[in-house]
């Protein structure tokens, strides 16, 4: 017998992966290939084309099949997932109009300001609505003909199906999302059309493509579709998500309250919410999840970039033979206190606008001493001023009673698990720790494409029951321990009266 599964897809920034998984979502073949930006372009300025994108599908579709060995399969349901906040412009017709500027291209900072005043409603660069302004206003002839506009992942799932739908946690990086009808609010899409001034560019309203929660129809592979990925047409595919919407699912979040906390290079903390967010905060990006539950998403750009750097200049005098600095340091960061002797540091390699931290070049350690100046102590100041950071960002999210009952974590500090009990002692919140096999976007993908083909079966299950079925018995979790969450607490106050005089700190290092 053949193996019957589910297609994931998705289309990164880099490159495209996709993956076959069986019934139970285990994973059974892989493949990927990967495109560049559009070369020469201006600073700040990020493109790629469309055709990219099409090719490495195939590509990796056939890498798929070779790695599946000849075993015979069979794909139930595809699930599509991309990029954010890209915007793909497309003729009447469905032809592309061009190269596509990307969730990373700043060019229209400008419009997001605007209508962020405007909306009253957060509407950061990257948001596709903001891109959109910026194109009626300085390519006016490309403007003038669209009459489609959607993301990278919708644009592969109009390669597949003929068909302009969105997930709606895709739709929600486009456009802002009324909480109470799951689809784009209409008073601001009014409010945005009283800025086009140009009669032959269409409402903004007519080019979204239609929104579609998890579960829902967003059309099955035709003719074409399925000649660029060798199967069987009439194979239903799940509404195409975002990369964050996707890797929550892959994550298997689904309930207000859970919070998927990535620390890397940067540091991005989503949090699953029980209604609408209340006015515009600078640390606090908006979408949602598959099903449409708003999502609240505190980003920074300093991540453990700072506390890296430490490590490493510890690293190598600790471990003579300079293997691995990180894992010679790591276990004298454990057994540093929480106070750290009464070392603080600053993380801002960068600049960090969700704090007000204008400018980056002021990280730094504070308040060394002859008893704390120990390699423990130093990276552990590094690591929690981060995690305080993420916690400062996380304050108008406690203000507006937002629940918090779990943390998730996924990213570098996973390679030392027992960082997560810091982070549940900092926060004074549980923490759980993920299976590596569950996390990334194309598997979150097959899992919705899943959802897709169960809801069609006659599923009743709603989208975070799913989710729950999905969940491993295994997985760490660690509880706050309360001596050491009150301790964290007092050294936390005094980390935000550091933070109260970095603006002096700034001007003191950078001449003003």
């Amino acid at each position: 017998m053949g193996i019957k599964g589910f297609l994931g897809i998705d289309a990164g920034t880099q490159g495209l992966s996709v993956v076959f998984t069986n019934e139970a979502l285990d994973v059974v073949a892989t493949g990927e290939s990967s495109y560049d930006m559009i070369p020469g372009l201006e600073d700040g300025c990020y493109e790629q084309h469309p055709a990219d994108w099409e090719k490495a599908l195939v590509e990796a579709m056939n890498e798929l099949r070779k790695n599946l060995s000849n075993a015979e399969s069979e794909v139930l349901a595809i699930g599509v997932s991309g990029q954010m906040h890209g915007e793909v412009l497309a003729d009447a017709n469905g032809n592309s109009l061009g190269s596509v500027r990307l969730w990373c291209d700043s060019r229209n900072e400008p419009e997001g300001q605007e209508l962020t005043e405007r909306f009253g409603v957060k509407m950061p660069k990257r948001i596709t609505a903001a891109r959109w302004l910026w194109t009626v206003r300085n390519q006016k002839e490309k403007a003038e003909k669209t009459a489609h506009m959607t993301t990278p992942s919708g644009w592969i799932s109009f390669l597949l199906t003929g068909e302009w739908s969105l997930g709606i946690g895709d739709a929600a990086g486009m456009f802002p999302i009324d909480q109470r009808t799951l689809n784009y609010d209409s008073e601001l899409l009014a409010s945005f059309d009283e800025l086009v001034t140009d009669e032959n560019v269409a409402s903004l309203a007519d080019l979204l493509p239609a929104v579609r929660c998890a579960g829902q129809d967003a059309g099955s592979l035709n003719e074409t579709g399925a000649e660029r990925l060798g199967l069987p047409t009439g194979i239903p595919v799940a509404p195409a998500e975002g990369d964050q919407p996707a890797a929550l699912a892959g994550s298997l979040i689904g309930k207000a309250g859970m919070v998927s906390v990535s620390f890397g290079t940067s540091v991005c903390a989503n949090s699953v919410g029980d209604r609408a967010f209340q006015g515009v905060s600078n640390a606090v990006d908006h979408f949602c999840a598959a099903d449409g539950k708003p999502i609240n998403m505190v980003w920074l750009r300093n991540g453990t970039t700072f506390m890296n750097q430490v490590v490493e200049m510890f690293g190598d005098v600790i471990d003579d033979e300079k293997n691995d600095g990180f894992a010679a340091v790591m276990p004298k960061v454990l057994d540093a206190a929480p106070g750290c002797g009464g070392l603080l540091a600053l993380p801002f390699m960068d600049d960090e606008p969700g704090l007000g931290v204008g400018r980056g070049g002021t990280a730094m350690l504070v308040g060394l001493n002859p008893e704390n100046a120990k390699p423990g102590n130093a990276v552990k100041a590094a690591l929690l001023s981060t995690m305080f950071n993420l916690r400062l960002g996380s304050e108008i999210l406690d203000s507006q009673g937002y629940p918090r009952s779990e943390l998730i974590l996924t990213g570098g500090l996973t390679k030392t698990p027992e960082l997560a009990q810091i982070l549940a002692d900092v926060f004074k919140t549980p923490v759980t720790l993920l299976e590596s096999a569950e996390e990334g976007t194309a598997w979150g993908a097959a899992l919705m494409a899943k959802f897709r083909k169960q809801t069609l079966d006659g599923s009743t299950a709603d989208w975070s029951s799913f989710l729950s079925e999905h969940s491993t018995a295994n997985r760490q979790r660690f509880e706050p321990i309360a001596e050491h969450a009150q301790q964290y607490d007092e050294v936390f106050a005094r980390y935000r009266r550091l933070m109260e005089l970095h603006s002096a700190i700034d001007q003191s290092l950078n001449n003003g």
